[in-house]
């Protein structure tokens, strides 16, 4: 199973993360399929970046988002975009 969640690389101290996609039984740290997006907690306010088209491909493609990074995915709104698309491929496969 395919997991998105947060890969950290920065310095004692200093968090910093980037977001990727990888097999659930992965360290944390360990090799991903790919990174869609970074996130900078300790600036103010923090910096969250996404590319967007490639997290809504692997969402749509059954990659299940960790808890921090679903709520980071809705500040940005690439959840709410997921969700307004997922009914209508639910209700056309299922016609």
């Amino acid at each position: 199973m395919l997991r998105i969640r947060l890969m950290r690389i920065g310095k004692k101290k200093k968090p910093y993360y980037r977001v990727v996609v990888t097999p659930s039984q992965n360290p944390r740290s360990g090799k991903c399929v790919e990174i869609v997006g970074q996130y900078n907690p300790i600036t103010d306010p923090a910096q969250i970046q996404f590319n967007e088209e490639r997290v809504l491909h692997w969402l749509r493609t059954g990659a299940q988002p960790t808890d921090t990074v679903q709520h980071l995915l809705k500040i940005t709104g690439v959840w709410e975009k997921f969700q307004a698309g997922a009914p209508s491929e639910g209700t056309a496969s299922a016609n």
